[in-house]
């Protein structure tokens, strides 16, 4: 396996496909890169010679932003709204969606498992 960026991408894919394993590479991203370095984007990883994997390796540090530092990034840009107390800090905050999604049904995914409440059910037959 070559490994990029210090994630091992598979050996049996084409390098296009390969490289999406990369966070930060996806599939447009990975054929610019294909582009860049003048590869044929039929062939697979394996099949590339040293020399190939590392001019892959160098255009990607030199060009983007992958893994560790964009994840930092990410990371840093969402503090910042937190720490200012914007509206989507506050959002971020309290685990809300950010941008304006209901939240009376759905938002399931960012809200979490129901959590039953007690005497909820007697309430609303009562109505």
């Amino acid at each position: 396996m070559a490994r990029i960026s210090g994630v091992d991408v598979p050996d049996d894919k084409k390098i296009q496909y390969a490289l999406r394993y990369i966070y930060g590479i996806g599939p447009t991203r990975a054929r610019e890169i294909v582009r860049k370095s003048q590869l044929n984007p039929e062939k697979r990883m394996r099949e590339l010679t040293e020399s190939e994997i590392s001019r892959l390796r160098e255009i990607i540090d030199r060009d983007y932003l992958v893994e560790g530092d964009l994840r930092r990034e990410t990371r840093q840009n969402i503090q910042r709204l937190i720490d200012i107390n914007c509206y989507r800090g506050q959002r971020h905050r309290r685990n809300l969606p950010l941008r304006g999604q209901r939240t009376r049904t759905n938002a399931r995914t960012r809200r979490g498992a129901r959590r039953t409440v007690a005497g909820r059910r007697r309430a609303a037959l009562k109505k």
